[in-house]
């Protein structure tokens, strides 16, 4: 003869088995990085348009964009970049440096307008790494703000039927 027993579940709220000091403290040193990377890429990005403003480049008249504007950031310094490659490819007649001859006079004038591209497009891929630093900076604080934040989660224990007797 089987009795039959009320059932009941009961879950119960316990703390982590295991401690969690190591864990929310990998949250705060990601948040924290996370500032500083967006600090230094503030700094970076200030720094790059600071130079490229003190350098007074005045993109010319045939350029594709912003005409008669001073070169300050990345999209000007690329313009500016670009006229300058076609306007020796029009000193040359079409010949880029290595296509000249070795005694050709426009050789030097090529050589220079390489090298001011070349410092133009630094100052682009200086931009580009600053926005890649900020924003691995906004990704460590949402982790690290994760992390912490579920460090601090109780821990559900579901429990299976009891017998009450």
């Amino acid at each position: 003869m089987s009795q039959d027993l009320p059932t009941t579940t009961a879950d119960a709220v316990e703390p982590p088995a295991k401690k969690v000091g190591l864990v929310k403290a990998v949250g705060v040193l990601g948040i924290i990085g996370g500032v500083l990377l967006i600090v230094v890429a503030i700094i970076a990005w200030i720094a790059v348009t600071m130079q490229l403003t003190a350098e007074n480049i005045t993109i010319p008249d045939d350029a594709a964009a912003f005409q008669g504007q001073q070169v300050t950031g990345p999209v000007t310094a690329y313009v500016q970049a670009d006229i300058i490659n076609h306007h020796a490819l029009q000193a040359s007649g079409g010949k880029t440096y290595a296509e000249l001859d070795q005694d050709d006079p426009i050789r030097a004038t090529m050589m220079q307008a390489s090298f001011l591209r070349a410092s133009l497009f630094t100052s682009v891929v200086a931009y580009g790494v600053a926005l890649f630093a900020a924003g691995m900076g906004v990704l460590a604080i949402l982790f690290g703000w994760a992390i912490h934040r579920l460090a601090d989660v109780p821990v559900i224990v579901k429990r299976s039927a009891l017998a009450v007797e």
